[in-house]
């Protein structure tokens, strides 16, 4: 790699890298659980686009392949967090 590819993707993985601290903040800190939700939506959203960086610069498809599966499983636990503070029970 060469020219303005290297320089961008290090600049994308450290302001990830605060968005993951940031997001990490606001879940440990989070004065009511609806914040700690939205940390925790940050954080897995970081993590995965830090995922995604790193397939970029290493060229590699088995990061594009977890940054998937973290995607799923932070969609889906968003989902089961958000019933249980709607409703207080995940299953029905």
């Amino acid at each position: 790699m060469s020219g303005l590819l290297p320089w961008s993707l290090a600049v994308a993985q450290v302001m990830l890298g605060l968005a993951m601290a940031c997001g990490a903040f606001r879940m440990l800190r989070g004065p009511r659980a609806q914040d700690r939700v939205v940390g925790f939506d940050c954080l897995y959203v970081s993590g995965m686009l830090m995922l995604i960086t790193f397939g970029i610069r290493a060229a590699s498809s088995l990061y594009y392949e977890a940054a998937l599966m973290i995607a799923l499983l932070g969609f889906v636990s968003t989902l089961a967090l958000a019933k249980f503070l709607l409703r207080g029970e995940v299953i029905e």
